[in-house]
């Protein structure tokens, strides 16, 4: 992939975070002390800080009865931020301690609904037992969960009261029907974050699908621990075996209006949009800038990436761990410049790059012609840590 110079136009262990990123949040829970005290023989917590300066991470860490990371580990700081892809804090994660694999990416709420630890180790359990019970449509129609079986699902997080969440509920109400008139086994259950009852039947007036009873408010915060819900709107999308296919369900609807695509299976390699941008603050992300104009350039460089893409996301499955790095292909578009001017990247493309958005860290490799070795290289690079990253 050869150089084009281009004009850029300008415009048992938890892990626990500190200081908020904005957005639609779910509440967090303030009895985490308590907790804390009642099963400190079975579990610790480890406090991973995000405050500024080091007086205000001692005067916020100075009342905790329970472990933190030194202020000064920023690094390692970064490195878990980026391994659990903590999107929102607060944010609670509970671990196993001699794995490091997840229990529960909703801490918060297991200890709401959980606050003598009675249910510990608090084990992951499968979608079918988790949703067990009736589930109920706006016109007072019931039935069992259990009509969901073999069916591809969404599980829809969504509250009236937050405007991105009625802004995708119209368009998922033609996504739906598109669907079902193919013929094709697909349920949508509504998990409601709604803070009253009368709003919540209101908002589900609007739609055709199922939803979790509102009074069922202990499922419905089971469901939100089962899939580490941060904020809303939030579509989860699952095979007919109950196991996720993707996170973005809520990108994928907005993107394939269509529905040519469905199920959306997760590809490896995207093309980066205002639609998907959200996901470069989840983790490291490669993105691959080319020159749009050229007729095939992006997809070039998504069949350029995506043998190097699928041998990163297999070998880390097979650990049964999230890849540790996202991939994308950037075009030339508003959101791109947005995206060049802010990390003050070079007016040229193609340009490999990988930018890390907590970190505030760019790595770029600015060479004239882009070649599978190079990437590969790149990568591995990356993931050893021999690159000195950039300040963003």
């Amino acid at each position: 992939m050869q150089r084009k110079k281009k004009k850029i136009k300008k415009g048992g262990e938890a892990c626990y975070g500190r200081q908020g990123r904005g957005g639609c949040a779910v509440p967090g829970h303030s009895g985490l002390s308590d907790f804390y005290r009642k099963t400190r023989d079975r579990l610790e917590i480890v406090f991973i800080s995000s405050d500024p300066d080091h007086k205000k991470w001692q005067l916020f860490q100075k009342d905790m009865p329970w472990l933190a990371l030194p202020y000064q580990e920023k690094h390692k700081k970064l490195k878990l931020w980026n391994k659990y892809r903590i999107s929102n804090i607060p944010s609670l994660i509970f671990i196993e301690a001699s794995t490091g694999k997840i229990v529960c990416r909703n801490g918060l709420l297991l200890i709401k609904d959980d606050p003598e630890g009675l249910e510990f180790p608090w084990g992951p359990k499968p979608f079918c037992e988790v949703i067990a019970g009736p589930l109920i449509r706006s016109n007072g129609q019931s039935q069992e969960s259990s009509t969901l079986d073999g069916s591809y699902v969404g599980v829809y997080f969504s509250a009236h009261w937050c405007p991105p969440c009625r802004s995708l509920t119209r368009v998922l109400v033609e996504t739906y029907r598109k669907i079902k008139e193919s013929g094709q086994k697909f349920e949508i259950v509504l998990v409601s974050a709604d803070r009253s009852e009368e709003s919540f039947k209101q908002y589900f007036s609007e739609m055709p699908w199922l939803a979790v009873p509102y009074s069922d408010e202990a499922r419905r915060s089971r469901l939100n621990r089962l899939y580490g819900i941060q904020g809303i709107p939030n579509l989860i999308i699952l095979d007919p075996n109950g196991e996720v296919l993707t996170r973005q369900g809520r990108v994928e609807v907005l993107h394939d209006v269509d529905c040519k695509e469905f199920p959306w299976h997760p590809k490896p390699v995207v093309e980066l949009t205002d639609l998907n941008a959200v996901q470069l603050n989840e983790g490291p992300c490669l993105v691959l800038f080319v020159d749009s104009e050229d007729d095939g350039e992006s997809e070039a460089a998504k069949q350029l990436i995506q043998p190097i893409a699928e041998k990163i996301i297999a070998q880390y499955k097979a650990k049964d761990e999230e890849a540790p790095l996202l991939f994308f292909v950037a075009g030339e578009d508003d959101m791109t410049d947005y995206l060049r001017d802010f990390t003050n990247l070079p007016e040229a493309a193609p340009l490999l790059t990988i930018l890390d958005m907590s970190a505030r860290a760019k790595y770029v490799m600015d060479v004239e012609e882009i070649t599978p070795e190079i990437v590969d290289s790149f990568v591995s690079d990356f993931l050893a840590e021999k690159l000195k990253p950039e300040p963003i």
